[in-house]
C-alpha cells in the first residue's frame, strides 16, 4: 500500500528505530527492495533521485515503482529523492509519488527556504509528504562532506521547519554520498542536540559505507529514516561478476542480482530495527 512519510516516520521516532530508503533505478533493483521489505515485514521508502534519472528516466521507472508499491503488502513512501529542480519535482508529484524530497542545500539559505515552501504547499495539496535538507551532505569522492561549516545546527534546523513546514529533515552530521575513502566521523552530539531542538522527524543521507554501530548509534540519537542506494550497487555488481564467472546465463544472473540486492536490504532492515513494524 502507498502510503507518505507522514504515516511511518512518526512511528519509527517514537519507536526508537528508522525506515530505510532504498533507491532504485530498474525493476530489478525495485523486486528486491519490495520483497524484502514483505519478507521483513517492515514499513519502506522506496524511490529515485533526480541525479539517477539518467540510468532509469522518471516517466519509465514511475509505473513500475507505483504498480509495486500499490500491491505491496506492506507501506511503502514512493519518495523522489534529492530533486534538484522545480519541474521534476512536479513531475514526479503528476506521476504518483507521495513524497518529494527537494534539495536546495546548495543555494543560498533565504533562496533553500522559499524554494522549499512553495514544495510544501504544492506537495500537500497532492497529499504528499516533504522532506528538506539543511546544511550539505557532500560526495564522498570528492572529500566535501566532512567541512564543518557544511554541518547542520540546531537552530538552523529549529528555523528551517518552522519557515517551510517540511515533514521530514535531512541533517549533515558528517556522512556523504557515495563510496568512502576515509571512514567517516559522526558528530553525533551534534544529531542529539538537533534531536533535542526539533520534533521533526531527522534523515541521514550517505548512509552506505557505515559501520553497523554508526547507524545503531544515528538511529539511538535521533534518526528516523536513513538513504541507502550505493551498497545496494555493490550488492548487485558483485552477483552479476559472480554469474559472469560461473559462466551462467543472462536471465540467471538477473536472479543473482535481485537475490543479492534482496539480502542486502534485509540486513539493512534488521539493522534499521523496522522488522516487523509494518
Amino acid at each position: 500500500m502507498i502510503v507518505n512519510l507522514n504515516d511511518v516516520l512518526k512511528k519509527a521516532q517514537e519507536g526508537h528505530y528508522a525506515v530505510g530508503l532504498f533507491n532504485t533505478t530498474d525493476t530489478d533493483m525495485a523486486e528486491a527492495v519490495i520483497a524484502a521489505a514483505e519478507e521483513m515485514n517492515s514499513p519502506v521508502v522506496i524511490g529515485t533521485a533526480e541525479i539517477l534519472l539518467p540510468y532509469g528516466e522518471l516517466k519509465l521507472i514511475a509505473p513500475s515503482l507505483r504498480a509495486l508499491a500499490e500491491r505491496a503488502k506492506v507501506p511503502v513512501v514512493l519518495h523522489y529523492d534529492h530533486g534538484l529542480t522545480f519541474d521534476r519535482c512536479i513531475e514526479a508529484l503528476k506521476l504518483g509519488f507521495s513524497s518529494i524530497m527537494f534539495d536546495g542545500s546548495l543555494g543560498e539559505s533565504d533562496k533553500n527556504i522559499e524554494e522549499t515552501r512553495e514544495i510544501v504547499k504544492i506537495a500537500h495539496s497532492f497529499g504528499a509528504s516533504v522532506e528538506g535538507e539543511i546544511g550539505h551532505v557532500g560526495n564522498a569522492i570528492d572529500g566535501d562532506g566532512v567541512e564543518d561549516d557544511m554541518y547542520t545546527t540546531p537552530e538552523e534546523a529549529v528555523n528551517f521547519v518552522k519557515d517551510t513546514g517540511v515533514d521530514a529533515l535531512a541533517v549533515a552530521i558528517g556522512t556523504a554520498h557515495g563510496v568512502y575513502k576515509t571512514k567517516p566521523k559522526l558528530d553525533l552530539e551534534r544529531l542529539k542536540a538537533i534531536r533535542k531542538a526539533c520534533d521533526t522527524p531527522l534523515v541521514l543521507h550517505g548512509g552506505s559505507g557505515l559501520s553497523d554501530d554508526d547507524f545503531r548509534n544515528s538511529i539511538r540519537d535521533g534518526i528516523a529514516k536513513v538513504n541507502i542506494f550505493t551498497d545496494l550497487c555493490v550488492a548487485g555488481a558483485k552477483a552479476m561478476e559472480e554469474g559472469i564467472k560461473e559462466g551462467k546465463g543472462y536471465l540467471e544472473i538477473r536472479n543473482m542480482k535481485v537475490e543479492e540486492i534482496k539480502k542486502c536490504v534485509i540486513n539493512k532492515m534488521k539493522l534499521f530495527g523496522s522488522e516487523n513494524k509494518a
